[in-house]
């Protein structure tokens, strides 16, 4: 263990001339949190470490994975053989021991965040409010979201990935190395999520408000129908269904989940829930009467604060914010709904749902704060307006009068 608290001392100042070089970028960024942030992460590091001791965890079996190659490149595959390349050098090379590759990949997922917090503070005109707190901040240190990115595992990496990818989508003409990093990470771990990303961006790209010349959109749309084509079939091969014959190898593994169920402490069998049903149970299950153990209730808490920010679109001016909407804003949307409705097909363990949602949940947030953001806006404009009557009357009037003096 030594050796980890050694490697996040240097990590920490490693970081430094990266998160000065954002801070530079961004003014109104606060570097001071983000080493808090880091700090924070590094403790859910501590805290999975610590789970990992009493529990079965996949952390282990990617550590020792470095064994079973004689080159470093036999990995080298999209999915969870991913995650052993990652590991290789640093196990087989650099003699790293299983707690300083935790903590290095705890380290890894402190730079999701990072990104995410830079991606949100630029979109946004204003700092949305929570009961007087910044909301974004908020966002930023829910424990759920900073559990599941602090170990050695898919999740550290792909929420990293992601973090690169939608910073770098925010302004691709500069971050053109976020954006290959981060679509590099996220096709290496979980190829599903790229193309919906991916695809979600063209979408927003083309319906957004930005105002974008023709030939543009038509060539965003034509690269999205040829990246689908091109992606199709391993896409499908990499998710486990059958190119040929996708709707029985589809209804095939939902049969399986179901059976999973039987064995499953933490199972629910949404294979006769409504899509509305559906979800509701992925995006806010657990919550308190159904939490499986105290990591569920945990979790209860930051589901019941989705719920109250989920309802806060419910009104009709979401839809008109929606039409209207930047490219960010419609990608996000798209992202959210189209992987919400294709996980909720495949999971069926909240201990699974619970891991696999940290992973989108800050795109509906986004998605929450910026119509609060542009709700604000609106609401100002309207004052303004309103004060510019008055002023525009009072002059008139005062016209006015002095009209009369100058007849009488």
């Amino acid at each position: 263990m030594l050796g980890a608290v050694f490697l996040i001392l240097f990590l920490f100042f490693a970081s430094q001339p990266v998160l000065n070089a954002i801070q530079n970028e961004h003014k109104w960024l606060k570097a001071g949190l983000l080493n808090q942030m880091y700090w924070y992460h590094m403790f859910f590091g501590l805290v999975y470490w610590t789970y990992a001791q009493f529990n079965r965890s996949d952390s282990v079996s990617y550590f020792l994975s470095y064994k079973h190659y004689k080159n470093w490149f036999d990995a080298f595959e999209p999915g969870t053989l991913f995650i052993e390349w990652v590991n290789y050098p640093f196990a087989k090379w650099l003699g790293f021991n299983y707690d300083m590759m935790m903590f290095f990949s705890t380290w890894v997922g402190f730079w999701g965040f990072v990104y995410f917090y830079c991606f949100f503070k630029e979109n946004l005109k204003f700092n949305p409010k929570f009961e007087g707190w910044d909301a974004i901040t908020i966002f930023m240190f829910l424990p759920n979201m900073h559990f599941w990115t602090a170990s050695l595992g898919k999740g550290a990496y792909i929420f990293a990935g992601l973090g690169f990818l939608t910073y770098g989508l925010s302004w691709p003409g500069k971050r053109i190395f976020h954006i290959v990093l981060g679509a590099f990470m996220c096709y290496m771990i979980r190829p599903h999520i790229l193309f919906a990303v991916m695809i979600g961006m063209g979408v927003g790209f083309i319906l957004g408000r930005e105002k974008v010349p023709a030939y543009q959109k038509y060539l965003a749309a034509l690269a999205g129908i040829v990246i689908s084509i091109l992606v199709y079939d391993k896409l499908l091969i990499y998710l486990g269904y059958d190119p040929n014959n996708v709707v029985a190898s589809f209804e095939e593994e939902s049969a399986l989940n179901a059976q999973r169920l039987q064995s499953s402490g933490s199972g629910v069998d949404m294979s006769s829930y409504s899509l509305p049903m559906k979800l509701f149970t992925f995006w806010f299950r657990p919550l308190f009467i159904d939490s499986p153990n105290i990591l569920g209730i945990a979790v209860s808490f930051e589901n019941a604060l989705y719920i109250y920010m989920f309802s806060r679109i419910f009104k009709k001016s979401f839809i008109d914010y929606i039409r209207v909407a930047p490219a960010m804003v419609k990608m996000s949307a798209i992202v959210f709904f189209s992987i919400s409705v294709s996980m909720t097909y495949v999971m069926s363990n909240l201990g699974i749902i619970i891991r696999q949602k940290s992973q989108i949940m800050y795109y509906m947030l986004f998605v929450i704060v910026a119509f609060m953001d542009w709700e604000k806006t609106n609401r100002i404009k309207k004052r303004a307006e309103i004060y510019n009557r008055i002023v525009e009357e009072e002059r008139r009037n005062r016209e006015l009068a002095e009209q009369e003096k100058q007849m009488v």
